[in-house]
């Protein structure tokens, strides 16, 4: 009549007792146990239960679930989790019996547990706005379900943290009859915050790719998406338990040795473009956007591009990582666009990036920009530009003080958050003024000496401690290095734009270019 599913991975401590209980119900049953290449005890304890035990061909639940059903015997699926300790004993009953009794033809469970963040602040806002008829849905994520197999056939298991949204909003596209069932109060183990980031990443993303076929109403709904998407990379920090302190880098002046944009515009043929823009407008917010204008036509793969091409400060990676081991958060601000920014924040460890947003569609620039509500005073209508404005948002958004911020920078646009921050760290200063306005002074090429200011937990501030480098020129988006390392910004470009060129009998990159 039922099978059941325990799609497992390195749960030898539980999966013995998660059988046990299941083997409590009164209805037929099999149990398939499958192991998601476990490197632990898993399959010798699932064994001593004497329930089929199957390998799973790839690594990743959606795939384990797939094989499962395939390899089940009887109508009825239902799926449990092999890590809860908790489950009722009469769990098969509550899954199964509406679709026995033929008044569902999918259930899925909803329990009492620790605040899910990832749902309330991703799943349920995206539900609401591209399936409201799934919106009202308790635990849309919820792992334990159970389907007739003839529906489960013709449906697509995702390999990621959205296996469990894909199959609800599947299930509702093919129409079938749907029930939320109650199984009590369970009790599983909280996720780190690089486990949530990554769930509300793949969850997001699998919900938009099943509205795909939904035609978007206006504008004003691409902006609510987006909007949810990044609540949520901010708003998991609220969910670190002792969340108390914070380092943020500024990206370009501090992570990369080179700047970003001109490194960019250098390597797509923008380059008097960029300094035309940045002679005549002194706008913060009308550079950013004719800047970004700049890269109209441009894909991903080659924004990206540019950005693993530049040199990152030597030991930023073990940096982050000793930081992270010792309770501070991480992450990167910037002038210049989010999909650069997270890509330096995945490649380098750290937990979250602050910056502009470049439109893509189809992973092409559009060449327009929204700025984020942190990077201005939304309580004052005249307010302009000021990254500044960040420490004031996580204050209000987070409630962690400024005074729990380290801040690293080194270029003018930095001297605000140097001094507002509980640790300003100057990293090898452009100018005297910012010198002074920090609390310490990193001469150093490594990153290394911030793991002692850290340490320390508070700094003395001191005066100048040696004379800034000549500038060789501030373009307002982040200054540009001295003279020599600009000659160094140029050959790197040079190389870029001549492996562009190679490329073109395979992609013709001149065509991107805007008219």
């Amino acid at each position: 009549m039922i099978s059941v599913i325990i799609p497992v991975l390195n749960e030898g401590a539980t999966i013995r007792q998660v059988i046990k209980v299941i083997k409590k119900t009164a209805r037929v049953i099999e149990i398939i146990v499958v192991d998601d290449n476990s490197t632990d005890n898993t399959v010798e304890e699932a064994l001593k239960e004497k329930v089929r035990v199957i390998t799973s061909s790839q690594r990743g639940k959606g795939i384990s679930m797939r094989e499962g059903m395939m390899a089940a015997k009887h109508d009825i699926i239902m799926y449990v989790d092999g890590d809860i300790l908790t489950y009722p004993e009469n769990l098969v009953e509550l899954l199964t019996d509406a679709i026995v009794n033929d008044e569902a033809d999918f259930t899925k469970s909803y329990f009492e547990r620790q605040a899910g963040r990832v749902t309330q602040l991703v799943a349920k806002p995206l539900l609401s706005i591209l399936f409201p008829d799934l919106a009202h849905f308790e635990q849309p994520l919820s792992g334990m379900i159970a389907a007739r197999k003839s529906l489960l056939k013709q449906v697509h298991f995702e390999n990621d943290y959205g296996v469990d949204i894909g199959l609800l909003i599947d299930m509702h596209l093919l129409q079938a009859r749907i029930r939320e069932v109650n199984i009590g109060k369970l009790e599983n183990a909280m996720q780190t915050w690089e486990q949530l980031s990554k769930m509300s990443r793949e969850v997001s993303r699998t919900i938009l790719r099943k509205a795909e076929s939904i035609p978007v109403q206006n504008l004003e709904t691409l902006g609510n998406i987006n909007i949810i998407r990044e609540q949520m990379e901010f708003s998991i920090l609220e969910s670190i338990d002792k969340l108390q302190k914070m380092v943020i880098f500024n990206l370009d002046e501090t992570v990369f040795t080179q700047n970003y944009t001109y490194l960019a515009a250098l390597a797509f043929d923008k380059e008097d473009a960029l300094y035309q823009i940045l002679e005549h407008y002194s706008d913060p917010v009308i550079r950013l956007e004719r800047s970004a204008a700049l890269f109209q036509g441009r894909n991903l793969a080659e924004l990206l591009e540019v950005a693993d091409s530049i040199p990152v400060t030597p030991d930023i990676r073990h940096v982050i990582r000793e930081l992270k081991k010792r309770g501070y958060v991480c992450g990167f601000i910037t002038d210049g666009f989010e999909c650069v920014a997270n890509h330096m924040k995945n490649k380098l460890g750290a937990d979250f990036a602050f910056a502009n947003r470049l439109h893509l569609i189809h992973s092409v620039s559009t060449g327009e920009l929204t700025i984020p509500e942190y990077f201005m005073d939304g309580n004052n209508p005249s307010a302009t530009y000021d990254k500044s404005n960040i420490l004031k948002y996580i204050s209000d958004k987070y409630h962690i003080s400024p005074q729990n911020v380290i801040y690293v920078g080194n270029g003018e646009s930095d001297r605000v958050m140097l001094q507002e921050a509980g640790v300003g760290v100057a990293y090898h200063p452009q100018f005297v003024e910012v010198e002074t306005m920090a609390d310490k002074v990193i001469e150093d090429i490594c990153m290394a000496p911030l793991l002692d200011i850290a340490q320390a937990g508070s700094a003395v501030r001191k005066n100048n401690r040696w004379p800034s480098k000549k500038v060789m020129r501030n373009i307002g988006i982040g200054s540009l290095a001295a003279v020599a390392t600009a000659g160094l910004i140029y050959l790197a470009a040079k190389q870029i734009k001549k492996a562009f060129e190679a490329d073109r009998d395979d992609v013709d990159v001149k065509a991107l270019k805007p008219a």
